[in-house]
């Protein structure tokens, strides 16, 4: 795995990249690096697109007319992640950004809300979750970005759900308590983790949920968390046990 470099500017961009490219920056990007950061023609930084790796770039440009990239060389290949999709009854919009940021860093490959008959913020920004993603992982050297799904009610998820895909859903009232040993009972493979509204969910969600041979209950201890916080923790867990934390 090659060194990160938490040093340079790091920017997504969205065009494809290889050596000898050139990449005409849309205005806010111009403007953040000529305007906010100072740089000027010359000055290099790190870009990524989540599917090429990771480029060293120049600033060829700048002006009334914007400004553009040369790609120079790679720095990083692209890396795959885990296969770990995270559903989540959507939070009001500080905690929100938190938990999307978070899920981010923790490397989940798509970001799945989820409508529930406790839900309170029903009505999702999906702009603004993409834009946290984004700024999570420019931050934090992260290369694959999360997909970000439309919001979609419980019982139509379940209903188009693909068994093959377990789902860990976080259940306080989980008959095996230790989450590490229920994790271990769990076998490689696609997974989605679950976290429900503040409320928990209503009681007809949770005989569906537990009906469903691919769904997993998972304690998080004797602590009542929030969702956001939540988020974190069971993440961790799935990481540490069944995702891309475990030695080679």
């Amino acid at each position: 795995m090659a060194i990160r470099d938490f040093t340079s500017e790091r920017l997504f961009i969205e065009d494809d990249l290889a050596a000898g490219g050139r990449v005409e920056l849309k205005p806010p990007q111009a403007h953040y690096l000529t305007a906010v950061l100072r740089m000027k023609p010359g000055a290099h930084l790190l870009v990524f697109n989540g599917r090429d790796g990771e480029w060293l770039a120049t600033l060829a440009e700048t002006g009334k007319r914007g400004a553009a990239l040369s790609i120079e060389r790679q720095t990083r290949r692209q890396e795959a992640g885990p296969d770990i999709e995270y559903l989540f009854a959507p939070l009001k919009r500080s905690r929100l950004d938190y938990m999307v940021q978070k899920a981010t860093e923790m490397g989940v490959a798509r970001l799945r809300p989820v409508i529930t008959d406790r839900t309170i913020a029903e009505r999702v920004n999906s702009e603004r979750m993409r834009a946290n993603v984004v700024e999570a992982a420019e931050q934090c050297g992260i290369l694959r970005v999360p997909e970000v799904d439309p919001p979609v009610k419980l019982g139509n998820l379940l209903d188009d759900w693909d068994p093959a895909r377990r789902i860990i859903y976080c259940d306080e009232g989980a008959p095996i308590q230790d989450p590490t040993g229920a994790l271990g009972q769990v076998s490689p493979g696609p997974l989605a983790v679950l976290v429900g509204p503040e409320g928990g969910f209503a009681p007809p969600e949770r005989e569906r949920l537990a009906g469903k041979s691919y769904v997993v209950p998972l304690s998080l201890g004797p602590r009542i968390m929030r969702a956001d916080t939540a988020a974190v923790a069971v993440l961790a867990l799935v990481n540490a046990t069944l995702g891309d934390w475990r030695g080679n």
